[in-house]
């Protein structure tokens, strides 16, 4: 029991130190302009521009992810050790609940995603079909970068190397076909076992959270409070349940959250300081109509 416990507020200082990494976004202000749809961030130098998409807030962040990056990497051998202990990997508390909150990312985030843009355009609720599209903008974009640091960067999972050896970085190799991976308990996943770095669950969930508490403070300002420790947190478990799964190391998981928690708050500061831009008057302009006889619906789409 001394070791398990050891190892609970091990893993327990690895959630803190992310979540407290997310303290300037959660306090980050934004103001509405008289449209309803204009964010406007409150930066020193560019007070006068709602325009401004990146600010000194930014930098503030991206600093503490980097410095959170960095400072596992020191720890990473020592965290895959330890969250691979038998009495953690035996406890069914743990087990089922980190593959349920895996779940609900992939693919759950484009389809929750996808399902309130659809009920917001059906029901003819503006911010509802914005929430939905911007939460799937920031997953896709937040996916694309991932991906594309997993191919060029090449790590090996922690799987791979018995947990032993958090450097095997090579160059493209995780653009190659690799093996379809299994975690310690023979769950197969579609995944290369070189493609560790950042953690995709990770960026998608930070994406999905990062969007959803941005509009949630943009269309219902007093409900922030609640919406971003729901998200954040609930975001946070999915990185902890990657490394549970030793699918990944605590670096990785951190620079995932960096690109998710940047992929959410960029698009919709953007989306709703630049309202007439191409790809929201596409997506947002369109309408959907439900067929006569149920059942399927139809969707149009404004003229460029």
């Amino acid at each position: 029991m001394p070791v398990f416990a050891n190892q609970m507020r091990r893993t327990v200082v690895i959630a803190l130190a992310m979540v407290t990494s997310l303290t300037p976004t959660l306090v980050a202000q934004v103001t509405t302009g008289p449209d309803g749809r204009t964010v406007t961030p409150r930066d020193t130098s560019h007070a006068a521009s709602h325009k401004t998409l990146f600010t000194y807030r930014d930098a503030a962040l991206a600093a503490a992810f980097v410095g959170l990056t960095f400072a596992m990497f020191p720890a990473d051998r020592h965290i895959a050790e330890s969250l691979q202990d038998e009495d953690i990997q035996n406890n069914k508390l743990f087990d089922n609940p980190a593959r349920n909150v895996e779940l609900i990312t992939s693919p759950g985030a484009f389809v929750i995603g996808g399902g309130l843009y659809a009920i917001g355009k059906l029901g003819g609720h503006k911010d509802l079909a914005d929430l939905g599209w911007h939460g799937t903008e920031a997953v896709l974009i937040a996916s694309g970068v991932t991906s594309i640091l997993k191919g060029t960067l090449g790590r090996a999972r922690p799987y791979v190397t018995g947990d032993t050896n958090p450097r095997d970085f090579s160059f493209g190799r995780g653009f190659g076909r690799g093996q379809r991976a299994k975690d310690v308990k023979g769950i197969l996943y579609g995944t290369s076992d070189y493609q560790s770095f950042p953690s995709g669950h990770t960026s998608t969930a930070f994406a999905a959270a990062s969007a959803v508490t941005s509009e949630a403070r943009r269309i219902w300002p007093k409900s922030v409070w609640y919406v971003a420790p729901v998200m954040y947190g609930g975001a946070t478990l999915v990185g902890l349940s990657r490394m549970y799964h030793n699918n990944h190391w605590a670096s990785d998981v951190a620079l995932g959250a960096a690109i998710g928690t940047f992929s959410g708050l960029k698009v919709v500061r953007y989306s709703h300081a630049h309202p007439d831009n191409k790809l929201d008057h596409f997506i947002l302009g369109a309408s959907i109509f439900p067929s006569p006889g149920g059942g399927t619906v139809s969707f149009s789409f404004p003229t460029p």
